[in-house]
């Protein structure tokens, strides 16, 4: 079975209509998997910044401070000891630390068209014949992302629109780059956070081939 979505132009006026498998965009939401898959994503960008010396580390603190017995005070054999002022952190973060996280390719594909079949099913996305921008203009950009809101998706409140492409675009990029509430990326960096974190998508219809090929495996 098929599952069918219009296709508009850049005025967002229809043109036709596409069919979409359903075992790619009918895909029943598990919420397990699509934290697993948002989890591990984030984990994998995260940078280690934090980190604290250790006893061993610290500069200094080669000579015992003073002798073992008759001074009345307590033992020491380092003034970096983590116990004095200036010494080595005990249990503290560092450099070390590894915080990626593998997830298998089947997981992260489901999750991707979960979070696709979504959108289809809650009319947030819209399919584009081909985007055409003859020059560098956001007052363009805003004109055919503004008609996609109003036309398409009857969007209300606060913008929140990925668009995707299947190809290198300087004039769409750089024309929705300075738009509030727009994101832009290419079909093959396509995740699941971004798809999650935006309520509409706006893909070309070549890119929703493209999902439909490297998918339907």
């Amino acid at each position: 079975m098929s599952i069918k979505v219009k296709i508009y132009n850049q005025k967002a006026e229809s043109t036709g209509e596409m069919s979409l498998n359903e075992k790619l965009f009918a895909v029943e939401p598990n919420q397990d998997l699509l934290h697993q898959a948002v989890t591990a994503q984030r984990n994998n960008a995260r940078q280690v910044l934090a980190h604290t010396k250790t006893k061993s580390e610290v500069r200094g603190g080669g000579k015992k401070p003073w002798r073992q017995k008759g001074t009345g005070r307590a033992r020491a054999g380092s003034s970096r000891s983590p116990i004095w002022i200036g010494g080595g952190v005990t249990f503290g973060p560092n450099k070390n630390r590894n915080f990626s996280q593998k997830i298998n390719l089947k997981m992260k594909r489901k999750a991707i068209l979960m979070a696709l079949s979504d959108k289809v099913k809650n009319n947030a996305l819209g399919v584009i014949d081909k985007f055409e921008f003859k020059d560098f203009k956001t007052k363009e950009a805003e004109k055919f992302v503004d008609a996609f809101e109003k036309k398409v998706f009857a969007s209300k409140g606060r913008r929140s629109i990925l668009v995707l492409d299947d190809k290198k675009d300087e004039k769409l990029k750089y024309s929705l780059r300075n738009l509030e509430g727009v994101e832009i990326i290419n079909i093959n960096n396509i995740n699941i956070l971004q798809l999650l974190k935006s309520r509409e998508i706006v893909l070309s219809e070549e890119a929703l081939k493209v999902i439909e090929k490297r998918y339907n495996k």
